[in-house]
C-alpha cells in the first residue's frame, strides 16, 4: 500500500513536538498537577470544529484524568451541522459567552486546543478566560498563527493569536491547510494530521502530571476502562466526587 508519505509527515511531527515542546509540556503538566494537589478541576476547550474532539479525547476516558472539565459547546463541535458550527466558530463573541456560563476562576486551569488558533470563538475564550486570572494552556501551531495574512477574513478583529494569551505555548507544529498528501493527479490535498497530533500532545501532558503527581505523593484521579471486569467500581468513587461538579458528566 502507498500512502504517499502520510506516514512519514507524522513521524516528522511527532519528532518535531518531541525535539522542542518537551520543556512546555513540563510546564503545563506542572500547572496540571497543581490544580490536582489543590483540588480543582482541569478544564478543557476545543476552540471550533475537529479540535473540539481532542476535547472529548481528554474526558472520561479510560486512563484519562478524572477531573477534566470539558467546556463544550455543541453548537461549535463537529455534531453540530458543518455550515452551522463553520459560522459559529468565526463569530465574535460567542467564545466569551461560553466562558462566561462555565465561570472559571483565578488561577483554575485552562487547556484550550485548536491549530488554527486565531479564530473568534478561540480569541475570544481565551481573553476572557485571561480577564478572570485563569492559567491558559494553548495547543496550537505557530505556522498558522504566523502565516496566515493579518486581515484574513477568519481572523479575530483584534487580530491576535491564542499564544498571546496562553502562560503556556505547545506547538503543534500543524501546517497551514492541515491535509499532507498530494496524490499524483489530484490537485486537492488529504489526510490531515492536526488531531492525531493534538491527541498525542494531550496524553503527553497526561503522563507528565501524572508522574508529577506521584513523585509529589499525590494520587491522581485517573479513569479506569468501564468495559473491563471491576471497571465501573473502580470509577465509582470518582463519579461520586465529580458528577456534582462536572457538567458533562
Amino acid at each position: 500500500m502507498n500512502d504517499f508519505g502520510y506516514y512519514e509527515s507524522l513521524l516528522k511531527n511527532f519528532k518535531q513536538v518531541n525535539d522542542t515542546q518537551c520543556d512546555n509540556i513540563k510546564k503545563a503538566a506542572e500547572l496540571m498537577c497543581n490544580a490536582i494537589a489543590d483540588d480543582k478541576l482541569i478544564s478543557v476547550y476545543g476552540g471550533g470544529g475537529h479540535t473540539t474532539l481532542c476535547m472529548g479525547e481528554m474526558f472520561f476516558r479510560a486512563g484519562g484524568l478524572a477531573c477534566i472539565n470539558p467546556i463544550m459547546e455543541t453548537g461549535l463541535s463537529v455534531f453540530n451541522q458543518a455550515l452551522k458550527y463553520l459560522e459559529l466558530e468565526r463569530t465574535v463573541n460567542y467564545g466569551s459567552a461560553i466562558m462566561k456560563y462555565y465561570d472559571l476562576h483565578k488561577d483554575d486551569v485552562l487547556i484550550i486546543f485548536h491549530n488554527i488558533g486565531i479564530n473568534p470563538a478561540t480569541i475570544d475564550a481565551a481573553e476572557e478566560a485571561k480577564k478572570r486570572g485563569v492559567k491558559i494552556i494553548a495547543v496550537s501551531s505557530s505556522l498558522w498563527q504566523n502565516q496566515m495574512p493579518e486581515d484574513h477574513f477568519i481572523r479575530h478583529p483584534n487580530k491576535k493569536n491564542l499564544f498571546d494569551y496562553a502562560d503556556v505555548c505547545i506547538d503543534d507544529f500543524n501546517p497551514v491547510g492541515d491535509a499532507v498528501v498530494t496524490v499524483p493527479g489530484f490537485d486537492t490535498p488529504i489526510a490531515p494530521v492536526s488531531n492525531i497530533i493534538d491527541f498525542y500532545i494531550a496524553h503527553l501532558l497526561e503522563i507528565e502530571t501524572v508522574n508529577l503527581c506521584t513523585q509529589r505523593g499525590i494520587v491522581p484521579p485517573v479513569w479506569s476502562s468501564a468495559n473491563t471486569p471491576g471497571g465501573d467500581e473502580k470509577n465509582a468513587k470518582y463519579l461520586d466526587k465529580y458528577k456534582q461538579l462536572i457538567k458533562m458528566l
